[in-house]
């Protein structure tokens, strides 16, 4: 079982995540996983903490020679912005946030020791192990992009189906937006709100490429690969919702207008991740049963404006309970961006786990082996 866990706060020494179950025999350069950190830094809307932190992977165990052993893997990121010993207590919540909550469930009267940890900077781990599954991913030919769809009601209705061309696209745009035609709008969205003290939120997409018929399950309920899709996305700090294909379309048509009518290619037979059949359309975002089903795996996933405001709402302070403005720390004015890679780490580490659970072995070789035998069993239907 690919399992993951991450330890840390935002101003402590350092973020650190544990991935267990990797196999061994990956190849795995650092500079990869530092990429990902690099990108998850970006985008238009950032405040003035990116400025300072420069985030860069080392690895403690579990890779030897730049090569993983099958033991587990940890990796750790420094905190430049080490200071949480000298920061000042925090006694007035904000709405929104974990503030609050946190400090009635743990007993606490300081909400610093909730807000460290529920800081979005615990994703800097996360995108770190999804950079391990994504490199895994790829020796099998599939690959996770995630992108912005649109941030503060922006939005774009522009689908691309290349891999290539989605990359390109996301890579040189200042929101990692695939529409040129909305950055400009969207930039000067986000410029208005950081000059009101205001924040935004927005629409995130992930498509993956490359996943072969019958990953996930419609046996086991926890096994189903959209529910661990839609619980990994759901967990990333300010996400709010998460669809699939059509999603929340579904509701307003008739069956006849929505489910992917089934098609069958013998002469593609050989070279397909799905036996030679396909669907004539992907309404359903390449998931039916709770399993992948051959086409491209499409999720969306909707972020709420950061909670953390510099003009700050009303609030009552946790020890005097006298009504006041809510506290204010250093954030950002959109993340929607960054969100975006970090969504893209948590599906590509969600397939990867699937993956596993389908073809698992302690080796590449070994998984290589039942992959191809998979497919081979597939095509002779």
């Amino acid at each position: 079982m690919l399992t993951l866990t991450t330890a840390g706060e935002s101003h402590g020494p350092c973020l650190v995540v544990i991935v267990s179950g990797f196999p061994a025999g990956v190849l795995l350069d650092e500079s990869v996983i530092n990429e990902d950190l690099k990108m998850r830094q970006g985008g238009y809307g950032r405040g003035g903490r990116m400025q300072i932190e420069s985030d860069r992977v080392s690895v403690l165990s579990g890779i030897r020679k730049k090569t993983t052993i099958g033991s587990p893997v940890c990796l750790k990121i420094e905190n430049r912005d080490y200071k949480i010993d000298i920061l000042p207590n925090v006694t007035k919540p904000r709405p929104g946030h974990a503030d609050l909550s946190g400090v009635m469930k743990y007993g606490q009267d300081d909400i610093r020791n909730i807000l460290e940890r529920a800081s979005a900077r615990e994703t800097a781990a996360r995108v770190a192990a999804g950079s391990l599954a994504k490199v895994l991913l790829s020796k099998f030919g599939i690959s996770v992009l995630g992108y912005v769809k649109g941030i503060g009601g922006v939005d774009s209705c522009k689908t691309l189906t290349d891999k290539e061309e989605i990359r390109k696209r996301r890579d040189k745009s200042r929101v990692y937006c695939l529409d040129e035609s909305i950055e400009k709008e969207i930039i000067e969205k986000i410029d208005v709100a950081k000059k009101s003290g205001d924040s935004l939120g927005g629409i995130i997409e992930v498509v993956s490429f490359g996943l072969p018929t019958g990953l996930g399950d419609h046996v086991h309920w926890d096994l189903r690969l959209d529910g661990a899709i839609a619980r990994a996305l759901m967990s990333i700090q300010g996400i709010k919702g998460v669809e699939f294909g059509l999603g929340f379309q579904f509701a307003g048509k008739f069956g006849s207008q929505v489910h992917d009518e089934i098609t069958y290619d013998p002469q593609a037979k050989e070279s397909s991740l799905s036996g030679g059949f396909g669907r004539s359309s992907n309404n359903a975002g390449g998931i039916e049963g709770g399993m992948s089903n051959g086409e491209v795996l499409i999720s969306r996933a909707v972020m709420k404006p950061i909670p953390t405001l510099m003009k700050p709402l009303k609030s009552i302070d946790i020890l005097s309970k006298e009504p006041t403005d809510a506290s204010t720390e250093r954030s950002d004015t959109c993340a929607v961006p960054a969100a975006s890679i970090v969504a893209e780490s948590v599906v590509s580490f969600e397939i990867a786990r699937s993956f596993l659970e389908k073809f698992g072995g302690d080796s590449l070789c070994e998984i290589t082996r039942n992959y191809h035998g998979y497919l081979r069993q597939i095509r002779k239907m």
